[in-house]
This record gives C-alpha cells, structure tokens and sequence, in this order.
C-alpha cells in the first residue's frame, strides 16, 4: 500500500476515534513530513493533541496551522478554547477577536467569548455574547444552555424560561429525527 497523506489523515482520525491517540499522532506527523503546509493536517495534530490532554504540544500545533491559513476563524476557535484551558483568559479572548474580525457570524467564538465572560463572572458581557450566538444560530444547544444558566445568574426569568423551553424544542426536535423511520 502506498503511503499517502490523505489516508494517513484518515487513518489517524479512526485512531483518535477509539482513543488511539499516540497512533493517531504517529499518522499524523508522518503526513506532515509528507506535507508540511497543509494547514488541516496540524489542526487535526492539535486537536488529537487536546483531546489526548496534552494542551502545550496542541496549541502548538495549532498555532502553525495559523501561521499557514490565518484565515480559518475555526482554528482561531480550537485555539481560544485550548488558551481557555490552559488557563489563558485574555490570550484566548484575543483568538475569539481575531476570529470575529474573520467571521463575525461563527456562533462558536461568540460562545466561548460568553464562557470566558461568565468565568469572569462579568454575567452581562457573558449574556451578550451568548444572545449573539444564539441569534446566529437558535438551535445552538450550548449556547442556550449557557445562556440560561446567564439569564439565572442576572435573575431574569422571563430570559431562562424562554432558554429552557427553546431547549425543550431542540431536543424533541432531535427524538423525533431519531424515530424518524421507525413506525411500523
């Protein structure tokens, strides 16, 4: 068989999917030494590395996937989130406001913009960012569910009630795509 990075990708993330993360991370660095530009191959090295918890060596492999596509507000994302973890507030909001300058729309930054607000404990910044991630995107779960958690923090109970019912609607939304198909 013929190595080639696009099954060397492949098969590192079925690695990652069953916790195989050394062997993903083998699949991996061996693809990048086949390509060392190719932006999506160190954010799947980062993400493997995060998910393996090992947070220094993935925020260094994404930020080399930055430094290729400076573009991709998804791994601006992942970046945030992995600063976030580490402890990095102000490191991570700055990768949320790089990446709203790219896409303002991602619901995703805007979300973690609210969470970094809300462990701030700066609950209106918090509810902010999370309503504008909501109104990107109303059935973002996450979103609404730490909107609520906001909204009860701020005391506004019209705001967590609406969160909760919306909720309710994603989630039977969800049962009745998963019956879908079922009735005899």
């Amino acid at each position: 068989m013929v190595e080639n990075v696009s099954t060397l990708n492949t098969q590192a993330i079925e690695f990652a999917e069953h916790g195989q993360y050394f062997e993903a991370i083998a699949c991996l660095k061996r693809a990048i030494s086949i390509e060392r530009f190719n932006h999506l191959l160190w954010y799947n090295l980062g993400i493997t590395y995060r998910d393996a918890g090992n947070l220094v060596d993935a925020k260094q492999a994404l930020l080399r996937a930055h430094e290729i596509a400076d573009d991709d507000d998804e791994i601006l994302e992942t970046l945030a989130l992995v600063c976030f973890n580490q402890g990095c507030s102000e490191e991570a909001m700055a990768y949320c406001l790089e990446g709203l300058a790219k896409n303002s729309q991602n619901a995703h930054i805007w979300n973690t913009i609210g969470v970094i607000y809300f462990n701030q404990n700066d609950f209106p910044m918090a509810c902010e960012a999370f309503e504008n991630a909501v109104t990107i995107n109303s059935y973002y779960y996450d979103a609404l569910f730490n909107l609520r958690d906001t909204y009860d923090e701020l005391g506004n109970k019209a705001g967590y009630q609406m969160c909760v019912e919306q909720m309710k609607n994603i989630q039977l939304g969800e049962n009745d795509f998963k019956n879908e198909g079922t009735d005899a």
